[in-house]
């Protein structure tokens, strides 16, 4: 079995308003890219305070390392990067690295190695020079994770590393989680961008309401068949008969609400794929029985279906309650 990394027995943080979180019993492993889910007001920011040593827990046991959660042994093991974060605006960018390396007592000439390193990853380069406070949102984001990542952590915790970022610079991100995880540096993401951790993360665990929905591997969670959609014209009930006889799938006329062809000679078919080949295989028949295909796409993510699908009909406390 995998060296744990994260372990937590009934981890809990009970407030008067009810929020917090309870009972949480989870094991992230060694190496592993572990993705916490839930709506808004779950509790998820919560859990990870906890396990970075920011506020008590009420109840429950949990360790990093096997040491003990707040303790300088695991604080030592891991980087932060929260969701709300915070910098001297008046510091550059650098300075606000030099910081961070001296409260994590690094040697200065590694630092002094490092720093110039984390600027050119994340994205900053010689913007490293400029005060904090002419950084845009996204650009802050990009020096937070040079913080988290500044002593080289074990374990990185990451609430919403790429909120504010450009679709560019959410990729940036990717690859370089990808990279740590590749090092063997473990990683604990909360987001709400469910592409992301579909991509990057082992396993997964859903919180709603302060408490473990489901977890377990993606494949464990998610269906394996994604749902297609093709934007076609020209096809005739024989013609869709014609198709489902060849592929063996169950194509069917549907209703697309987020793009309702004009034309009434244009249908909307969908069907349940594998994979991207059966879906190019359905293409080419489209086009070969002289059909006009005008566009081709999943209907959406596997993981946001499943999210969906999870919480429906669930309360859920939100951020304003």
């Amino acid at each position: 079995m995998r060296e744990a990394a994260i372990e937590t027995q009934l981890l809990s943080k009970e407030y008067g308003n009810g929020r917090g979180c309870r009972d949480v019993t989870i094991t992230v492993g060694k190496g592993e890219a572990f993705g916490f889910l839930g709506p808004n007001g779950a509790g998820k920011s919560t859990f990870v305070k906890m396990l970075v040593g920011l506020i008590a827990p009420s109840s429950g046991q949990a360790s990093i390392f096997g040491h003990r959660i707040g303790s300088m042994e695991a604080n030592a093991c891991i980087g932060y990067l929260p969701e709300l974060y915070r910098y001297q605006e008046w510091l550059t960018g650098l300075e606000v690295l030099q910081l961070h390396a001296r409260l994590c007592r690094m040697d200065k000439t590694a630092a002094q190695r490092r720093i110039p390193e984390l600027l050119e990853e994340v994205g900053l380069g010689q913007r490293g020079k400029d005060r904090v406070k002419h950084y845009s949102k996204g650009m802050q984001q990009r020096l937070g994770l040079a913080c988290a990542l500044i002593n080289k952590p074990q374990l990185v915790f990451l609430d919403e590393p790429s909120s504010a970022l450009d679709p560019v610079g959410r990729a940036e991100v990717r690859s370089i989680l990808e990279r740590l995880k590749a090092k063997g540096v473990t990683i604990f993401l909360n987001s709400h961008l469910l592409g992301d951790v579909e991509a990057l993360c082992d396993r997964m665990a859903l919180l709603n309401d302060g408490v473990i929905l489901r977890h377990g591997t993606a494949s464990e969670l998610l269906s394996k068949r994604s749902t297609w959609l093709f934007k076609v014209g020209g096809c005739s009930p024989f013609l869709l008969s014609w198709l489902n006889e060849q592929t063996g799938f169950q194509l069917h006329e549907t209703v697309n609400h987020e793009a309702a062809p004009e034309d009434e000679s244009v249908v909307w078919l969908e069907a349940e794929l594998d994979n991207e080949e059966q879906a190019g295989w359905v293409n080419a028949l489209i086009i070969e029985q002289g059909m006009i295909l005008y566009e081709a796409t999943r209907k959406k993510e596997r993981l946001e279906g499943w999210f969906m699908d999870a919480v429906s009909g669930l309360s859920h406390r939100g951020e304003k309650e």
